[in-house]
């Protein structure tokens, strides 16, 4: 795995990865549709790494025919 694969991201950069805002971020993981965390931080905030987040959006039903 590479360094970057490793970055942790909040809802701010897997909502500009996929071209959404913040809050619908925030809606998929009430619904459970983004992954569980990777990280917890001490603050109680969500981190997920890069590399789970490319592999879900990988998985999304709209990027299948990309």
């Amino acid at each position: 795995m590479s360094p970057r694969d490793t970055e942790l991201w909040s809802y701010t950069e897997i909502a500009a990865h996929i071209g959404v805002k913040a809050a619908t971020v925030k809606s998929y993981r009430r619904h459970g549709v983004l992954p569980e965390p990777d990280v917890v931080t001490i603050l109680g905030q969500p981190r997920w790494y890069a590399s789970t987040i490319r592999a879900w959006t990988a998985r999304r039903p709209h990027n299948r025919d990309r």
